[in-house]
């Protein structure tokens, strides 16, 4: 068997990708090899790479060891190792996987105001939401960022145009987060590939949630917004039992099947005594890009009438338009775009909910402001 494996790393170490001066096992591309029965399973790095990079070299071994074995006894496992930095590069960052610690709720160094953004159920547009609203306040002139805590399905550094890019660590070997239009933002998305799945317990989430609320380099925030999975799990409880969180939002959309889960929501956040600031009604029209008539997909009212019964504050609600779903597709916020978009009723929309949040957390801000504003009013 020995024999075998170093025939076959014979065979691997003369394998030199495109573009690149060393071979497979010089890179350490290849993490290990093992034969179990008829089968070789093959461990590699796939860092910095994109799905046809990883298929290119699966192909390419596939083909060197053809006399050896047939495609079907060749199984790929992709990790993600990675280069080791020198002397005077940034360290990649990485996770700890393991369970995380209750203790004292701590603050966050340098954060003025943390929000969590939440939702009872999947598929409200929570992530699109949370993106939009940091982007609107940034352009009000406020410090913002974001944790995606969103482990089983992140889509943060998608909708920032940042899939490729992976954090690194500074000179205290604190996780530096990725900054897109002017955000930063820390993703469990940064850390894997975009098609490998998560398959963690949801006790081991808490060690990674706690490296993304302390030891992360956040500088100076005014906000740092949570973009919480959805439901009433692990994440959430691990952030409220570990961090000091001023308030949260909620979001739904208007139909009676989301309003149900959305209450359930809102009873979890009181039974942790964290504060809801307001709810907001997302998707609560579509606004047709033909006619640019407004309709009611999903009737109306719903999100605000519950307002009106639990006594939770309504902050708005946000259309659908195809902008918003193309801007996340292709990287670049809706609110992002202030040229294109500042005219819409969207643009509008979120400004008056990043308003609402803004006179909210920071009520002495927003009166020296308004007080500036009449003091340089133009007559």
């Amino acid at each position: 068997m020995s024999a075998k494996i170093e025939e076959i790393k014979e065979i691997l170490g003369k394998i030199t990708l495109e573009g690149e001066a060393q071979s497979l096992f010089e890179d350490k591309r290849i993490a290990d090899l093992q034969i179990k029965g008829d089968s070789l399973h093959i461990k590699y790095e796939r860092r910095e790479w994109d799905v046809s990079q990883k298929r290119e070299l699966e192909q390419l071994i596939t083909k060197s060891l053809s006399a050896l074995y047939t495609e079907e006894q060749l199984f790929f496992i992709p990790v993600s190792g990675q280069k080791t930095a020198t002397s005077n590069e940034a360290k990649p960052a990485q996770l700890k996987v393991g369970h995380g610690t209750v203790g004292e709720k701590k603050k966050i160094n340098g954060v003025k105001s943390i929000i969590a953004i939440g939702s009872g159920k999947g598929g409200v547009g929570k992530s699109t939401f949370t993106t939009n609203l940091a982007c609107s306040l940034k352009s009000m002139g406020h410090k913002v960022g974001i944790i995606d805590a969103d482990i089983y399905g992140p889509s943060l550094p998608h909708m920032f145009g940042m899939s490729k890019h992976q954090p690194k660590t500074n000179e205290n070997q604190k996780i530096l987060p990725l900054e897109g239009h002017g955000v930063k933002f820390i993703s469990f998305g940064s850390f894997i590939h975009e098609d490998e799945p998560v398959v963690w317990r949801g006790p081991m989430l808490g060690g990674v949630l706690n490296q993304f609320f302390f030891d992360t380099d956040w500088g100076e925030l005014d906000f740092l917004l949570i973009d919480l999975p959805p439901g009433t799990g692990d994440v959430q409880l691990s952030m409220i039992q570990n961090l000091e969180v001023d308030g949260a939002i909620i979001i739904s959309t208007p139909q009676d099947v989301a309003m149900l889960d959305s209450r359930k929501a809102l009873h979890m956040f009181d039974k942790l005594n964290l504060h809801v600031i307001g709810m907001v009604e997302n998707m609560s029209s579509f606004i047709c890009d033909k006619c640019d008539s407004e309709h009611f997909l999903y009737g109306t009212g719903g999100v605000k009438s519950t307002c009106n019964e639990l006594g939770v504050g309504f902050l708005g609600g946000i259309s659908m338009d195809i902008n918003l779903r193309k801007s996340a597709d292709f990287g670049h916020p809706y609110m992002a775009n202030e040229e294109k978009f500042k005219d819409s009723k969207i643009w509008k929309d979120y400004h008056k909910i990043a308003k609402s949040v803004t006179s909210y957390m920071m009520p002495s801000e927003t009166k020296k402001q308004s007080l500036l504003g009449k003091i340089f009013k133009k007559k």
